[in-house]
Formats: structure tokens, C-alpha cells, sequence
């Protein structure tokens, strides 16, 4: 399993991941969760993904992009401020140059490949993916909508998530917005077994392999 960091000057040469990523946003946010999404037959996607995100994608050994998240500096538009205010305790972020905002994190749980463990490894290398990005980018802090279900996946991760603010029911899930730190002892924390174990560039961006 490989992580592969897209920018917005890379999505040409990546569309192909891309457009797998958007496909399984559809099948877990509109199919599995049955959250309140736009789907077309394209997948899903939003007004953030035309703001030139950085995705974190996770990518099997048979080239399927098996996990994702979108990542958004706070100082722009962010869904927890545009769409999800309810959800801070004040009602905005108060934004700093380290402060990055992740959102529409997901993976594929029916890869039987990486099962075992506390947690599957594809969701524990995405954690160490959106961490290693963040520091190697300047930025401390992770800010997030997410639910109560994923908050608890966070905690058993041994990344707990500070929260903003209090649960509030949105659809048919109860969400809370959180912060994470963006750290060395984090990552160490997280990263699975082997993550670390090989490098290679492309002219497509950063890989970093998994076992």
C-alpha cells in the first residue's frame, strides 16, 4: 500500500486516482453512511473541491485508491466555518498559518487485506499520511468535522481529537468538530508497521509505501 499526496498542479497527471477517490466518497458517504451528499455518476464532491485541495490518497498494490481525505489550509473558505458554524463554539475557528483542515475522510472497509488489528491499516496509514503532510507543510494543528463514530476510532488510534464545541445532531448522525495535533509523537503513534519502510518520487508527487 502506497500514500500519494495530489496538489492542485498534480491533478492531471492523477486523474485516474482522483476520479476512483470521488467514486468511493459516493459509495461510503452516500451508500454506507447514507449521509446527505451530492452524487452524480461521477461520485461525490462539493463546492471545497474547487477550492484546489491537496488529497491524501491511500493506493492498493493493485492500483485502487482505498482511502482518502481533502486538505484545505484554514485561513480559506473551510466546511467547518461555511458549513458546519453550528458545530464551533463560537461559531468560527479562529484560523493560524499552522492550522489545516481536513475533511470527507474515508476508506474502503471491505479490504479484507490489513484486517487484524485494532484498526484496519488502511485507516491507520491515512492517519499517518495526513500528519506526515501537515508537519512536512508547516502545519501543527488538524481541525475537523467529523461524527461520534469517527471520533471514537480516534481515541482507539491513540490520536485523540480535542473537541470545539459540542455534539449536535446533523442528518441521521450526531457530528462534533475537533482538533488534532499535527506532530512527531502523533505520527509515531499511528504509523503502522512497515509504513516507513521505502521512498520513491514521481513527477505525480510524494509516495510513501506501507507493508
Amino acid at each position: 500500500m502506497q500514500i500519494l499526496s495530489v496538489s492542485a498542479d498534480h491533478y492531471a497527471s492523477n486523474h485516474n486516482y482522483l476520479n476512483q477517490m470521488h467514486r468511493l466518497r459516493a459509495a461510503v458517504f452516500g451508500g454506507r453512511l447514507e449521509w446527505d451528499v451530492s452524487i452524480t455518476e461521477q461520485g461525490e464532491r462539493d463546492q471545497y473541491d474547487d477550492l484546489r485541495p491537496t488529497y491524501i490518497l491511500a493506493i492498493s498494490a493493485d492500483q485502487k485508491v482505498v482511502g482518502c481525505a481533502r486538505l484545505l489550509p484554514a485561513f480559506g473558505p473551510t466546511m467547518l466555518e461555511q458549513t458546519f458554524p453550528q458545530l464551533l463554539e463560537r461559531g468560527s475557528l479562529a484560523p493560524h498559518a499552522a492550522m489545516v483542515e481536513s475533511s470527507r475522510f474515508c476508506v474502503d472497509t471491505s479490504l479484507q487485506a490489513g484486517r487484524g488489528g485494532v484498526l484496519h491499516q488502511v485507516t491507520l496509514t491515512m492517519f499517518a499520511g495526513i500528519i506526515e503532510w501537515s508537519m512536512a507543510n508547516g502545519y501543527k494543528e488538524i481541525v475537523t468535522a467529523t461524527d461520534l463514530r469517527f471520533e471514537r476510532i480516534l481515541k482507539r488510534a491513540g490520536w485523540p481529537m480535542h473537541r470545539l464545541g459540542n455534539p449536535v445532531a446533523i442528518g441521521n448522525t450526531v457530528a462534533v468538530a475537533g482538533s488534532l495535533p499535527a506532530d512527531r509523537p502523533s505520527f509515531e503513534q499511528v504509523c503502522p508497521p512497515g509504513y516507513r519502510l521505502a521512498i520513491a518520487r514521481n513527477d505525480s508527487g510524494l509516495f510513501r509505501s506501507a507493508a
